[in-house]
């Protein structure tokens, strides 16, 4: 046996992996038996049980051998990995320009085109009034008419934006993000470590027939005294809130059996004789024949219960005799139904992509609070997902944590990765939740909506603000040449030079003033998009009208006062 490079591997070369290292590319297990850690992939904490020649035989590059070793064949050659195949979805995924984007672009874009006419046509126009036009007056004209104000304040909003969702500890990559947040009709979340804890945690002990329920929550607690997986101590503390306490030092000489892959169970032998174990319920069942002992005849009912409520049973035994079963559940974090409401309220739909049975998944579905699911996802399924809600115009928000969650993240409009998620979904996001609360995209949500309205206001504002001052420099140019322009000259500005000037020095003051709103954001309130449009046209429109009149005539008689023009 030699030790060689994973890039060196090819399709047939055999491996041997030992416990704690990791798996160097997709194979198949032809020789032991051992738990593969594949939260690194997955996202799901609990190890999985792989041998060779059973149903889980596959094990996939990228994940760890958490226990006893196992011998493998490589199934891909170089670039054909499931790795490589997560590494080509990411790359091929592309986020679209969200509708308010494109908008925006379109406006501002038509505005500067319209503006860059007008200051063209004057060249002949001037010309032909006798009215003479330098180089300068025509690049002054043209940076006061083309709207610069919104282009000025965009960056400005963007950053503030970023901002604004830090002090709800989620990192956001670019305004945009935080922008698109602002519009989302679906969100599509993956279930372990998102939705759920992604730690199997103990939800109740269940005795078998003629057990008390003391007596099994006793025998759980001893036999998970002495494990320190989350499990153990999760069996622990829900014994000790039952009323049950144990004593260190009853334990101090007892044997411990540690868990492995080929046993699949736990406990300790106490200095008294008496055995304790807990494990996968056929192993219990093996164990306690082979020590001459019954096997409860409601003990497989109640194995299959858990199991098709989602759960995973674990069967608890004194000796030769078993007391019950632990029900191990991946427990959904609390306060996500409610959250889930007030996301249904401002009409996000809420759909959740788990590698869960049907049955599994619509039980944890309905614990949740989503509106839709989809069970045994495939990551390829979770991003058909999201481009068929794409397809019919929605904006989709992905929330994931594991490596098989990258290529979705980087689809969707809004990424937003767990802090406890692998370092591709990560790389994948164009946010990330430090507290790993998938409902703290409801906070998300409202800072982007008050960014879209804050861009909007000014974006109002501006536009208003640049054709008021067309109207409020162009009479004065002209008046010389057209009295009859007299009727438009209601500013009655000093003279077309002071005009021009007067203009320049209001839009260099305007951006700076409007920089604080900009970062402050317009107030969000929870009203129609009707109402909001009546007060942005209200407040800043008909504010970007006046504002330019009263300014651009104070600094036309400053000017004029101090015989500057």
């Amino acid at each position: 046996m030699k030790h060689v490079s994973s890039t060196q591997l090819k399709k047939g070369d055999i491996v041997r992996v030992e416990a704690g290292e990791l798996i160097p590319t997709d194979g198949e297990i032809i020789e032991g038996l051992a738990s593969i850690d594949e939260s690194a992939i997955t996202g799901e904490s609990a190890p999985v049980i792989k041998e060779a020649g059973g149903d889980f035989s596959s094990v996939t590059g990228g994940t760890r051998v958490a226990s006893d070793f196992i011998v493998m064949k490589v199934m891909t050659d170089p670039g054909e990995s499931f790795l490589d195949r997560m590494i080509s979805l990411v790359e091929g995924a592309k986020r679209q320009k969200t509708p308010n984007e494109i908008a925006l672009a379109t406006l501002l874009a038509v505005l500067t085109l319209i503006f860059l006419i007008v200051i063209i046509t004057m060249v002949p126009m001037a010309g032909y009034l006798g009215i003479p036009l330098d180089l300068a007056t025509l690049i002054a004209l043209l940076v006061c008419l083309i709207p610069t104000t919104i282009g000025g304040l965009l960056s400005a909003i963007g950053i503030a934006g970023m901002d604004r969702v830090t002090q709800f500890n989620v990192l956001a990559m670019s305004g945009k993000a935080v922008e698109a947040a602002g519009d989302i009709d679906t969100l599509i979340l993956d279930k372990t470590g998102t939705i759920t804890y992604g730690n199997r945690m103990a939800a109740e002990f269940i005795p078998v027939k003629g057990v008390t329920a003391k007596e099994i929550t006793f025998a759980s607690l001893q036999a998970s005294v002495k494990d320190e997986t989350p499990e153990g101590r999760s069996v622990v503390e829900l014994a000790e809130k039952l009323g049950e306490s144990w004593a260190a030092a009853q334990y101090e000489d007892a044997e411990i059996v540690e868990f492995t892959a080929e046993t699949r169970m736990s406990g300790m032998n106490l200095a008294n004789g008496t055995s304790i174990r807990k494990g996968a319920v056929d192993a219990i069942k093996k164990y306690i024949t082979a020590k001459g002992g019954r096997v409860p005849g409601d003990l497989e009912e109640i194995a299959n219960r858990i199991a098709k409520a989602g759960g995973t049973p674990l069967a608890v035994a004194l000796n030769d005799r078993i007391f019950g079963v632990i029900y191990l559940k991946d427990t959904v974090k609390p306060g996500l139904k409610e959250r889930f409401d007030e996301l249904r309220a401002m009409g996000i739909k809420t759909i959740m992509c788990t590698g869960d049975n049907p049955l599994t998944a619509a039980t944890i579905a309905l614990e949740a609070g989503v509106d839709d699911f989809i069970a045994e996802a495939k990551p390829e399924d979770k991003i058909a997902a999201i481009k068929k809600e794409q397809r019919e115009g929605k904006l989709v928000a992905m929330t994931g944590d594991g490596t098989n969650d990258a290529p979705a993240l980087a689809q969707a409009d809004v990424g937003l990765a767990m802090n406890s998620g692998t370092m591709a979904a990560k790389e994948a996001a164009n946010m990330i939740d430090l507290d790993s609360d998938p409902t703290k995209l409801l906070s998300v949500v409202a800072i982007g909506k008050q960014l879209l309205i804050t861009r909007g206001a000014l974006t109002t504002f501006s536009i208003a603000n640049d054709i008021a001052k067309y109207f409020a420099i162009i009479p004065a140019m002209f008046i010389m040449a057209m009295p009859q322009l007299q009727a438009m000259n209601i500013m009655h500005l000093a003279s077309p030079q002071s005009a021009i000037l007067s203009a320049l020095i209001f839009n260099a003051v305007i951006i700076p003033l409007l920089i604080p709103i900009a970062m402050k954001g317009v107030k969000y309130r929870a009203a129609t998009a009707d109402k909001l449009l009546a007060r942005n046209v209200l407040l800043y429109g008909l504010g970007g009208v006046i504002v330019p009149f009263v300014g651009i005539k104070l600094i036309d008689m400053l000017l004029h006062g101090f015989h500057i023009v």
